[in-house]
């Protein structure tokens, strides 16, 4: 069974989950908005949460907006700190170079997932350890299997 952790929110919509073993809750848009081709918006969701210390939200694209219509968060993941207890907005982004696509009130626009996160103490050293992979960086391993 999934650990499930208790979030406070303000708004007059929860974030939903719209099967028990999603791992992203729907958001959705508070505000009407038209994506001309290429364009992107800030829509609003009208939700705030309070993340517990140790969890961040991360706010990513709903995989049908973007295969059927070519809409994406653009800066995905979006990071949603425990402090943060602003309203939840999602920077959508119409990749259809011909097509606009229009967001209702009420559309799931994007999901929510939250997660544990760790803090980290950077050390600096002299040198790193080596590793198999070394420095090979971008398209290191090649297209094809």
């Amino acid at each position: 069974m999934t650990d499930v952790v208790e979030i406070p929110f303000h708004a007059e919509n929860a974030p939903r989950y719209a099967h028990a073993d999603d791992a992203g809750a729907d958001l959705m848009a508070s505000e009407s908005v038209t994506l001309a081709p290429g364009a992107r918006a800030l829509v609003g969701t009208g939700v705030a949460i309070a993340l517990p210390e140790g969890y961040a939200g991360f706010v990513v694209p709903r995989s049908g907006l973007a295969a059927k219509h070519g809409i994406t968060v653009v800066n995905s993941p979006g990071t949603i700190d425990a402090g943060y207890r602003g309203e939840i907005k999602v920077t959508l982004l119409n990749t259809d170079q011909n097509t606009a696509f229009d967001v209702e009130v009420g559309d799931r626009i994007a999901q929510l997932i939250i997660m544990p996160v760790s803090r980290a103490t950077f050390i600096p050293v002299a040198e790193l350890p080596e590793s198999v992979r070394g420095t090979s960086g971008f398209g290191s391993t090649g297209v094809r299997g």
